[in-house]
């Protein structure tokens, strides 16, 4: 089966060269050609265009910033698609975009299906990324070899639409997490602890999280550069909310963080790292968050 990639920025370069590194024959595709080249020199075959990808490939995975630009995109390749191919949206989506867009893909004899990402670009590089799947089970074990080859941990959740769902409650979760650890780690500076330590100890006790386990790290580095910006955590904060109201479940925390979001990008900009909503509490009371030994990027 020759797939083919499309998007590789932070996440779907990462993803596509795994895939790659364990023997997929792979096509890619980026608007931006430069970042195929690593894809070239490790056996990928680089495509002109994204049509030019779709029509030569059985399987079409898309890693986009947006639904809008994941429905452009999909517009784009769906006339010059083989019947029978898959189609599978890796990008983070909402509900209804996946469905709607899935439906869309199905009238014209592709079978689609979405398998969002979660961990972070670091384990996106090591290959131990989570993939979180929603669709038709056969289509799923189809495709799972290369699933495999991409991520550490594989969920199957349910149908199409369901791992938009627990996508977003992750990212959720790890943005509110954001913002508590910058509070924290704000506490034992002030209050005059090694923030070193304090970091070792925060992650060897029952406060401790995925988030500051590794972007506490480049927040004590000063870098910030977790590869995430505040406009991507905004649209997902965005599908929480929707998701709150949807279900009829207040979002009080998630509401908050928003707004501490809309802040920070006010302050940084939209494409500033997501990691730097930290750095609204820094400003604020004049004092940083800097410790020696930790590293700028998290490999």
């Amino acid at each position: 089966m020759r797939y083919g990639y499309i998007g590789l920025g932070n996440l779907g370069g990462h993803l596509a060269a795994s895939l790659l590194r364990e023997g997929f024959e792979v096509t890619v595709f980026d608007r931006d050609a430069s970042l195929a080249d690593r894809h070239a020199a490790i056996g990928g075959r680089v495509a002109a265009s994204a049509r030019e990808l779709a029509a030569e490939c059985d399987a079409i995975l898309t890693c986009l910033p947006s639904p809008v630009v994941s429905e452009a995109v999909l517009d784009d390749i769906l006339p010059v698609m083989r019947p029978g191919a898959s189609w599978i949206e890796m990008s983070t989506l909402g509900r209804d975009d996946i469905v709607r867009l899935a439906a869309k893909a199905e009238a014209r004899g592709v079978k689609a299906m979405e398998a969002p990402v979660t961990g972070g670009v670091h384990l996106a590089g090591q290959g131990k990324i989570t993939v979180l799947a929603g669709g038709d089970p056969d289509l799923f074990e189809l495709h799972r070899p290369a699933f495999e080859a991409m991520g550490g941990k594989i969920f199957h959740m349910g149908p199409l639409g369901s791992a938009a769902v627990i996508k977003v409650i992750t990212n959720m979760l790890a943005f509110i997490h954001l913002v508590a650890d910058g509070e924290a780690l704000m506490l034992a500076r002030r209050g005059g602890l090694d923030l070193g330590k304090a970091w070792e100890a925060i992650a060897a006790s029952s406060g401790s999280s995925f988030v500051h386990e590794t972007e506490g790290q480049l927040i004590l580095n000063g870098s910030y550069d977790i590869a995430f910006s505040m406009d991507l955590a905004l649209k997902d904060l965005g599908f929480a909310l929707s998701f709150g109201r949807e279900f009829g479940v207040p979002m009080d925390l998630a509401a908050l963080t928003a707004q501490t979001f809309l802040r920070g990008k006010a302050a940084y900009g939209g494409a500033a790292q997501s990691t730097q909503i930290v750095k609204l509490l820094e400003d604020q009371l004049g004092t940083d968050l800097r410790a020696p030994g930790f590293p700028s990027r998290l490999e």
